[in-house]
């Protein structure tokens, strides 16, 4: 893998020591229950087994795009976790540091088929006293936590409980004896897993910490009362890299030069625009865009390519039915991320456009 100077290229996590992966991901998934048929939960008749973790739907998305990634958790050692570390492995994820937790199970949840921003969806969660709220500073291999390039975390961990958050303060601590993984960190601002009016705060404290920051403009309105992107990079000068994601309109991304918070390389940020697509299910897309964004960073290309990468493997999460979407080959992603403005301000994409060794001139339409 090719390296260069770009200041935001992931550095090895530890001095003269070389990283064991590309990525290691920490967070809870669990085993989710989708309704086979429309409807209020209290209707629904039978459910199909899948799984959800926003950060294991990272580690497997760029286990599929060829990066050797470790994912890290706590699951029970019941049926349930079973399941959960099978499938994530079966994307080509190392699960060897998962621990197994004999007095705590794993987390489940259920939800209905309906669009996830409607007032009639329902989700039941069934998490309080999981095995992974009791991930620690002490009951966590911490270096096998450090060994990739980067380190993804979310702010969904944070809020599992004290010991989590403990987890994440530590791994995101800045040691003058050793260099750490870059840290990447998706604020994922859910209000009703916050047993206190703190949550805002600590996601505000954590993003400061970390070097990569992923956040909808919605979340950090809602979360910090923040009304624009500029507004949001007032708040976070620290993080090298602040990714403001702007649902269909596209992402705003800021960047300056390790050191010099508060001195962007371009201070009204760059406005990189996301292509059409006609979406089939709006899930799965803010862990699918900071995926593709880790890859391109990973291959060290420019940052208005992570960027596209990332709206192009979002794009692929929202034109197929479920969390989890396979993303587009190297191939397709930078052939469409090198499209000139105008090309890809054309960019039309639609279900099965990732297809596009067995559908080229189909994959992708032009409006």
């Amino acid at each position: 893998m090719t390296r260069s100077s770009n200041v935001s290229d992931p550095p090895v996590p530890a001095a003269g020591a070389a990283p064991d992966v590309d990525v290691v991901c920490l967070g809870e998934s669990m085993v989710t229950f989708l309704p086979t048929v429309p409807g209020p939960l209290a209707d629904v008749p039978a459910f199909e087994r899948a799984i959800g973790g926003a950060e294991s739907n990272v580690a497997c998305a760029l286990a599929r795009a060829g990066h050797p990634t470790r994912w890290i958790s706590r699951v029970g050692a019941d049926g349930f976790g079973d399941h959960l570390v099978r499938e994530i492995a079966g994307h080509g994820v190392d699960t060897s540091a998962v621990r197994r937790d004999h007095t705590r199970p794993t987390g489940i949840y259920f939800r209905t088929a309906g669009d996830r921003a409607t007032a009639a969806h329902e989700v039941a969660y069934y998490r309080a006293g999981s095995a992974a709220s009791a991930m620690a500073a002490d009951t966590m291999d911490l270096a096998a936590l450090r060994s990739g390039r980067v380190l993804h975390l979310s702010g969904i961990t944070a809020a599992l409980s004290a010991d989590c958050l403990g987890l994440l303060r530590a791994l995101m601590a800045r040691p003058d004896d050793r260099a750490r993984p870059l840290i990447s960190f998706d604020v994922n601002h859910r209000p009703h897993l916050w047993s206190g009016a703190r949550g805002p705060e600590v996601l505000l404290d954590l993003a400061r910490a970390a070097d990569v920051v992923f956040v909808g403009a919605d979340e950090a309105l809602a979360a910090w009362g923040l009304p624009d992107a500029r507004a949001v990079r007032s708040a976070l000068p620290q993080p090298q890299t602040l990714v403001v994601k702007l649902g269909a309109a596209g992402a705003l991304v800021f960047r300056h030069a390790p050191g010099t918070p508060g001195r962007d390389e371009e201070p009204a940020g760059i406005l990189v625009p996301a292509p059409t697509v006609d979406v089939v299910a709006a899930v799965g897309a803010g862990d699918a865009f900071a995926a593709g964004f880790l890859s391109a960073a990973l291959r060290a290309l420019p940052l208005r390519t992570r960027v596209r990468h990332g709206h192009l493997w979002a794009a692929a999460a929202l034109t197929v039915p479920g969390d989890l979407a396979a993303p587009p080959s190297r191939a397709v992603a930078d052939r469409l991320a090198g499209l000139d403005d105008d090309g890809w301000g054309k960019l039309h994409l639609g279900p099965g456009w990732t297809d596009a060794s067995q559908a080229a001139d189909q994959e992708v339409r032009t409006q």
